[in-house]
This record gives structure tokens, sequence and C-alpha cells, in this order.
């Protein structure tokens, strides 16, 4: 986009990338401008988006309880393994979560406060605030990730439904809202569609969202039906490791939300809390409707996870509040900072060196030149890109092993990234100039070790 001056459509490797809405590359440019092009440049909006769910969470945990329950709530949400993986990582997964929370905690503000007693309401000028910032935030959410973001639109929509409050309906001014979020939408949106005469339509949405929840996708879920319905508890499973540690308390919250619902049988005065309700209904659309999608990631339920630390801190804070055992909590706490603090510090640079692009990138370093042309061979990772464009101007090429030779044989300073197998066969009698080097390696998009080697010529 810097390059380019070109805001409106996202480039990667200078070729239309139409996974994603360019919020998450809006932020990430601030951040360059900022900081420069490099690797904390490119991760920090992650972290600003974390840190900025972490408050709203809070204030929504105030809002509707004690301090200490927004404490709970941040500090669990925070310290989840993976929120502890996304918000460090260069993805727009954090934008998403903290838009979709917005627009939670701002229905919720809209629909359950219209329930209260007359001296509780808020006065019109606040409800026009709360429909503001829900409708906007579901638009900015879009701009993030795509329609996903509009899911609180059925946490809100379930809850008048169980509520049978047609007026809540009304009050929403659903209309005149869904219409100020299309229009910001299509700020963005109409340019995008004429500049890539509707490629963004078609792909975005078309294979990003529709073909994502029918067909698997970059083998992320079953590649049959029978593995389908195998893989349908696959986020009830994994939400133990995704929320870890706080998952150890999961079985227990189950157990006091379901003695909560008995004793609302039991006794026809008593009601359950309405927030209580609320978030249960939010969690519950997200596990489903990703449970039901043919595509499957563990980190796709993370916008479940500020509501899940909000519901676990009410309970938690509630059973502990005339006892000692808040010490758990503290417990837990303090030990996990710790351990992801140590991670975060001591795993990254040992792990990096196991990373074949990092590694041949590094052994290449002091032979780089600016104007020199590279390509690779059945390896194909962004991270390619990223190292070595930040010492080479030009663009990745990708090839077959057909046409290496031809391109190697071109003018000028290039180089070649193949499989060491390949690499003898291709260029049995190099010239003493040219220069090679090897890494071996754990490529993570495919879950299997490579070994690759670099073929360089100087001039």
């Amino acid at each position: 986009m810097i390059q380019r001056a070109d805001y409106v459509v996202p480039y990667f490797n200078n070729q239309l990338r139409l996974d994603k809405p360019p919020l998450a590359y809006w932020a990430q440019v601030a951040s360059y401008r900022i900081f420069g092009e490099n690797d904390f440049s490119a991760r920090f909006p992650s972290a600003i988006a974390a840190a900025l769910i972490a408050l709203v969470i809070f204030a929504w945990s105030r809002r509707n309880g004690a301090t200490s329950v927004g404490w709970w709530t941040a500090i669990i949400f925070t310290l989840s393994l993976q929120t502890f993986v996304h918000a460090k990582a260069a993805v727009a997964d954090m934008w998403l979560v903290l838009f979709m929370t917005l627009a939670h905690w701002s229905g919720y503000e809209l629909i359950c406060r219209k329930q209260t007693s007359n001296a509780q309401r808020p006065t019109p000028n606040i409800q026009r605030r709360w429909s503001w910032i829900f409708y906007l935030s579901l638009a900015f959410g879009f701009l993030a990730k795509g329609p996903i973001a509009w899911l609180p639109l059925l946490t809100v929509g379930a809850t008048i439904i169980l509520a049978r409050d047609w007026e809540l309906a009304r009050h929403l001014k659903l209309l005149r809202g869904i219409l100020l979020m299309l229009a910001v939408v299509a700020l963005w949106g109409i340019p995008a569609l004429v500049q890539t005469h509707g490629q963004f339509l078609a792909i975005g949405i078309g294979r990003h969202v529709i073909s994502r929840s029918l067909a698997t996708m970059e083998g992320h879920g079953a590649s049959s039906f029978g593995m389908y319905l195998v893989l349908l508890p696959f986020y009830f499973v994994t939400i133990f490791v995704s929320f870890f540690p706080w998952s150890i308390k999961l079985p227990w919250l189950v157990r006091q939300l379901w003695r909560q619902k008995k004793a609302g049988n039991a006794d026809p005065g008593y009601s359950q809390n309405q927030l209580d309700n609320y978030l249960l209904t939010g969690i519950a659309i997200i596990f489903v409707i990703f449970t039901l999608v043919a595509t499957k990631l563990p980190h796709y339920t993370l916008p479940a996870f500020p509501l899940l630390a909000l519901l676990l801190a009410r309970h938690w804070q509630r059973a502990t509040a005339n006892t000692n055992h808040g010490s758990l909590f503290r417990t837990v706490a303090i030990g996990t900072a710790c351990v992801w603090i140590a991670i975060a510090l001591i795993i990254p640079p040992l792990v990096a060196r196991f990373f074949p692009a990092y590694q041949l990138f590094r052994e290449s370093r002091p032979h780089l030149q600016p104007n020199m042309q590279f390509a690779s061979v059945e390896f194909e990772e962004p991270s390619v890109v990223w190292y070595f464009r930040s010492r080479v101007q030009s663009f990745l090429t990708r090839l077959n092993k057909k046409n290496v030779v031809d391109f190697m044989s071109g003018p000028g300073p290039r180089f070649v990234i193949v499989p060491t197998s390949l690499a003898q066969a291709l260029f049995p009698n190099r010239p003493q100039t040219w220069t090679s080097f090897s890494a071996r390696g754990l490529n993570i998009a495919k879950g299997k070790r490579v070994d690759l080697t670099l073929v360089l010529k100087p001039e």
C-alpha cells in the first residue's frame, strides 16, 4: 500500500490480496510510519487491539458489577493462550475481536437497559450514543475481517426472540442502523469493487466466506462428510487448549450455570441474571456457527473469549467473594503471566533458527543486492517475501522446476530457492562464482519438514 500509494486495495508480492478487507493493513501502515518497516511495526497493531479489548471488557464488567470483576475479566482474557498468540501476530483477528466485543457490549446496553425500570433507563442521548457504537462497530468489524463481524446482530436478535419483547426490535431502529453500517462499509467497498472489477466480492466473499463455510480450505478441516461429522465437536475440545489456563475452571462454570438454571425452574419467582443469558447466547452463537463451518482453525472462536472471560469472572469472583479461594485466581494469573513473558522473550529467537526462510536469509544476507531478482520452487511461504524483500527490491517469482534454469540464465544478479533434492539435478555444473546455502526446517503452514537450497548468481 505504501509503495503503490493505494490504500483501498491490498496487494502482497505485487499481486492482489483479496482474502481480507484492509483495516488491519491500515493499522500496520500507520505503525510503519511511526516505527519503520520491521517485525515490531507489523505486530504492534495487534497488541494495541488486544489492549483495547481488555479495556472494553474491563469497562463493561465495571458497569455491570464490581471493579474486581472488571480486573478479573481483563486478566482472564489477556492471559488466555489464544490471546497470547494472536496479540503478537500480524493478522486481522484482534481487530475483529475488538469491534465484535464493542458491538456485543453496545447491543446489550441497547436491549437490556430498555427492559429496566424507568428510573434506570438511559436518556435518549445515551441510547443514541450506544446505537452509534453498535452499528459503527459492526461496520469496522466488517472492514477488519468481513461479514463474520455481524454475529452480534444474531446475539441481539436471539435475545429479543427469547425475551419475546418485539418492542425491542423497534427500539433498535434496525433499518436505519443497518443502512448506516452499510454506508460506512461502502465508503471502502465501492472503490475496492470498482478497482478490482468485482473481484473483491467474488473472491473475498465468494471464496473466503461462502466456500470456506461449505468446503475445507488450505487443508484446515475435513476432506469428507464423515470426517466433517467427526470434527463437529472440534471447538468444544480445542477450547481447553485455546482458553488455557482458565479452561481448568470451565467444567466448574458449567456446573454453576446448570445449578442456576435448576434454581430458576424450581422457583417461578427466580430469574436468571440478564447479562449471563446474553453472554451465553453470544458464546453459543459463535461456537455453533464455526462448528457448522467446514474449514476449522482453533482461533476461529476467539471472538467468544471476551464474553467467556466476563462470564467466568462474574461467577468465579462471586463464588470467592466471602472466602479465601480468590488466592487460586491470583496464583494462576501470576504464574501464567510469568510463563507467557518467559516464552515471549526466550522461545521466538530459539525457534526462528528452525524456520528455513529465516535461516536462508540470515546466511545469504551479506550477498544480497537491491537489484536482485529472486524466485522459489515448491516453497511459497509469505516469510520468503517478508525477509528477502527487506534487502531486495524485486518481487518473488514463483516457478516450477522446468523454468528454473531459464530464470537463472537471465541477465543481472538473482537467486532461486529450490528443494535441496532438486538443486544438484538443476545445476550440476554451476559456475564457481555462484554461491549456495542450505537449510532444513519446519514449514508451519503445511506442517512438514523441508530441506531447501538457495542458489545465488552475483552478476
